[in-house]
């Protein structure tokens, strides 16, 4: 077997090509299905046995464990299911995939899910051109899988061939006659296989062909499928490599899953093969261990041989799902125990790292409408206004962070999320409050509603304020724009200002029931000062360009900063107002 350095690149260009199709079909996602994708799995996986099911079935139906897995990363780096629903979508595949070895033990093939790539894309590039965006997000999702699996399946067509030489793996037979020490040594041979050729069912099918030429015995194999477990959970560690931290503990937890199943089975596992070898026998299928015995001694008949592969499959295909049939009824109860040591060992550097959810309603149905389903929605509404809250102070240290360093480009997309987290929380808050004006409610409570949707919407926007500014700084970079000194402390003057006012705002809506006129005039206050700063500053800038101070392109970004601060100024007030109004409504 000859393997030179093109082919190890060409094996880098389709890992590449994996992450890239895992990317696209992330943003794909997460545009184009949101909230409607997030309530269908929401619903799916309601809870920790329905989530089981949820990963059977899916791993079942398009047989790879590595696929489905690498879907349920994608869907929690695009925040449409939390991390404990993915650990129980996980947990479930890890029994769907054992369908690919019963049909593999019963026909003899895989269904290859990479055929239908380019048949995809067919569907996928004319929705790219379309006017709408939505339909335009469809079609990136659909890409970006399309892309995903043709990727899985150039990294199958470019690692070494150990599927097609099975007779690289013929030293190991002097390894399998030292008891415990050759259970290990062939459970981390399962390991390295399934880790290069990226697939179990593959490395099932060397494990029949061990078997066959008599290499190793029955107890061997099933340690090679047992290493082989764990190997499969690279596919999803690699996908998670370009996801958030959240993609990241999801993939660490399908290891986790696997590397403490193996433990257990390890401390049981010359008992737990024998129990594998009764129930194939009592199935009627034949001893497994009977093919290692024949050939060793000698014997060709190759109707006999036939009958015991069959056998020794049959056994493995047995020992694999008892295996994760067991490893899911003891795990599937330490669910929870999962998501607190994973983030632990992998803690998030920033707050808006963790997945998106919502702290004190849920969206996924009101059983009742009383005021208290308002005062949550309040509630969240704070939350919601921390949140961006900090997305202006991460706008005003971009400003400072030089345009060339990683930094930046760190800032930037942090932002980003926000902003995009900022949207799905308007939406879910809003429709929880338009569920709550459905009910029987009192004057004043729907007059509560009415005020919190203006908030819910005046929040939103100045999350847009704050991310329009962050946009200036790019256009600032691309367009090689440098500013002076003076340019930064008039932007640091107006931040403070806004930043007052964000304060004040904080204050009020924490306590929106007994908010004082005093914090609201001074609100209004702080907004006459910013407007005030603004005149001021487009005055000075146009006297600046005059002056030669700076260039003329420098101060169009410069004012459109200032712009976007004095937009988020009024934002601010606006939400003011609709806590004066309900104070004033409370008071009549």
């Amino acid at each position: 077997m000859q393997y030179g350095i093109i082919d190890f690149i060409s094996l880098l260009g389709a890992v590449c090509l994996f992450l890239y199709g895992m990317k696209i079909m992330s943003d794909g996602l997460q545009k184009a299905a949101g909230d409607r994708l997030r309530n269908i799995l929401g619903a799916m996986t309601r809870n920790r046995f329905a989530g089981c099911l949820t990963g059977f079935a899916i791993t079942a139906l398009i047989q790879s464990s590595s696929a489905s897995t690498v879907m349920v990363v994608s869907f929690v780096n695009a925040g449409l299911m939390t991390l404990a629903q993915s650990i129980a979508v996980i947990m479930g595949a890890n029994v769907g995939t054992t369908a690919t070895a019963w049909i593999l033990t019963l026909f003899g093939f895989k269904v290859n899910i990479s055929a239908f790539a380019i048949p995809l894309m067919a569907f996928a590039v004319p929705l790219l051109f379309s006017s709408k965006s939505r339909r335009k997000s469809i079609g990136e999702g659909i890409l970006g899988f399309s892309l995903l699996f043709m990727g899985l399946d150039m990294i199958n067509q470019y690692v070494p061939d150990l599927r097609a030489n099975p007779e690289i793996f013929e030293f190991l037979r002097n390894y399998t006659d030292m008891g415990f020490g050759s259970v290990l040594i062939f459970l981390l041979v399962g390991l390295i296989v399934t880790l290069v050729i990226q697939s179990s069912s593959a490395t099932f099918a060397i494990v029949l062909i061990m078997c066959s030429k008599g290499w190793i015995q029955f107890d061997i194999a099933a340690a090679l499928v047992l290493g082989s477990n764990i190997g499969t959970t690279v596919t999803p560690l690699i996908a998670s490599l370009s996801g958030n931290v959240a993609a990241k503990r999801a993939a660490l937890s399908h290891l986790m899953f696997n590397l403490l199943g193996t433990v257990w089975c390890l401390a049981l596992f010359f008992p737990f093969v024998h129990l594998n070898e009764w129930i194939t026998e009592s199935l009627g299928q034949g001893d497994p261990n009977a093919l290692y015995g024949y050939v060793d001694g000698g014997g060709t008949d190759p109707e006999q041989i036939a009958a015991m592969q069959l056998s020794v499959s049959f056994g493995l295909s047995m020992f694999h799902t008892v295996f994760n049939l067991v490893n899911l009824c003891v795990m599937i109860w330490m669910t929870n125990l999962y998501v607190t040591i994973v983030k632990r060992i992998m803690p998030s550097k920033h707050k808006e790292d963790e997945e998106f959810q919502l702290k004190f309603i849920s969206t996924h149905g009101l059983m009742t409408v009383s005021e208290l389903n308002i005062s949550q929605a309040e509630k969240e509404t704070t939350v919601y206004a921390e949140r961006v809250q900090r997305m202006l102070v991460m706008a005003k240290e971009l400003v400072h962070t030089p345009e060339k360093k990683e930094e930046f480009t760190k800032i930037f997309s942090r932002l980003e999320k926000y902003e995009d987290i900022a949207d799905r929380m308007e939406v879910e808050i809003a429709e929880y409050l338009n569920r709550c004006a459905e009910g029987r409610l009192s004057n004043e409570g729907k007059h509560r509603i009415s005020c919190l949707l203006r908030m819910v919407s005046e929040i939103e926007s100045i999350a847009d304020g704050c991310f329009s500014v962050a946009k200036a700084m790019v256009r600032k970079q691309q367009g090689n724009v440098e500013f002076p000194e003076v340019v930064y402390n008039n932007i640091d003057a107006m931040f403070a200002y806004v930043e007052e006012a964000m304060d004040n705002m904080m204050v009020l809506l924490k306590d929106v029931e007994n908010a004082r006129k005093n914090d609201i005039i001074a609100s209004y206050n702080k907004e006459r000062e910013i407007n005030n700063l603004r005149a001021q500053l487009r005055t000075e800038n146009i006297e600046n360009i005059n002056n030669k101070v700076y260039e003329y392109q420098a101060g169009i970004v410069y004012m459109d900063i200032i712009g976007d601060l004095e937009k988020t100024g009024d934002y601010i007030i606006n939400v003011v107002d609709a806590v004066k109004d309900q104070v004033r409504k409370n008071n009549e």
